[in-house]
């Protein structure tokens, strides 16, 4: 496994990240099992994979829960990468919520179903408008001060709204949608997205020493050499992204083809591909790859063991070129 750091983050950070989303529990993704998710956690930490990337609204709670057994025995060993922001009521409607108190309570929530007294990276998941950002900053960083979190992150947050908040305290990471297909995306689930990543948020992480953390770099399954919409469970999430299931799928789908025919030629699967093509550029940080399966954890984790080549990144522009118009 290759390893990378950060002038805020110095820790030795693997390369492929594991995103929790996809252990939210049943009726979130298809096909979940939760022997076979926590087996998948154990296995990637055996593999070389140190950063796992949750949140408490992954399954309402249920990712933190599972992450928290599978590593009851190696925590020591990994980081954790959890959020807050996001809170849900007694009928599981989620808002947001970036006041001083419920980041309090939601942080002791986590701790506990983490089962650890610490979380390395604390992000905030999505802005909240109706609370200002110093409000929010101060909590985080008397968490900080206290070592109940370590370093500070936002998700989702406009390049404005991030320079508010570093006027207050370091931030140490940023994670934003990204992949081979969505450069600067506008939308995620439908949801506006006020940052682009690539031309706004890659330039600003570089030049403050931050950590670009890349969620859904495998756009949900699409760059795989195994996606396929027709087998996906009708309640999962996936059927939600309009960009997989609207009027744009076919589009976005074929490109995805081209790139699994040039994997192909490569010789490498094209999730490995995707994978390393993003942490190739500056200022990457762990790429967050979901999984949930052992051979989705063992497949991922080997980009770890290998980069693209300069003729290999050209070959990969030039695809990217011929669907320029699918790209966001």
């Amino acid at each position: 496994m290759r390893y990378t750091t950060a002038p805020l983050i110095p820790e030795s950070m693997s390369v492929v990240g594991f995103g929790c989303w996809p252990l939210s529990g049943p009726g979130v993704w298809t096909a979940y099992d939760e022997t076979e998710a926590i087996a998948s956690v154990r296995r990637a930490v055996d593999l070389g994979v140190n950063f796992f990337d949750v949140a408490p609204v992954y399954g309402l709670g249920h990712a933190e829960r599972v992450l928290g057994k599978a590593l009851a025995e190696r925590r020591d060993a990994v980081l954790i990468a959890s959020k807050f922001g996001l809170v849900w009521d007694e009928q599981d409607r989620v808002t947001n919520n970036g006041t001083g108190s419920s980041i309090r309570t939601e942080v002791e929530a986590s701790l506990r179903r983490l089962n650890t007294d610490h979380i390395d990276v604390y992000q905030m998941h999505w802005p909240d408008p109706a609370v200002d950002i110093d409000e929010t900053m101060a909590a985080v960083l008397d968490l900080q001060a206290k070592g109940t979190i370590r370093y500070i992150g936002l998700s989702n947050f406009s390049l404005a709204e991030m320079r508010r908040a570093a006027q207050s305290g370091a931030i140490a990471t940023f994670q934003g949608l990204y992949n081979l297909l969505e450069h600067d995306p506008r939308a995620y689930h439908g949801i506006p997205l006020e940052y682009r990543s690539r031309s706004e948020v890659l330039p600003f992480v570089v030049e403050h020493g931050m950590a670009f953390l890349p969620y859904s770099p495998l756009f949900q399954g699409l760059l795989t050499d195994s996606y396929d919409s027709a087998t996906l469970e009708s309640s999962d999430v996936r059927n939600a992204n309009p960009k997989l299931t609207g009027n744009a799928a076919d589009l976005y789908a074929a490109a995805a083809a081209d790139l699994r025919h040039l994997g192909s030629e490569i010789g490498r699967p094209l999730a490995q591909v995707a994978i390393n093509w993003l942490a190739a550029q500056e200022g990457m940080g762990p790429v967050i790859a979901g999984c949930y399966t052992v051979d989705q954890v063992v497949r991922n984790s080997a980009a770890g063991e290998w980069e693209l080549a300069s003729d290999e990144l050209a070959a990969i522009d030039g695809v990217l070129e011929h669907h320029s118009s699918v790209l966001s």
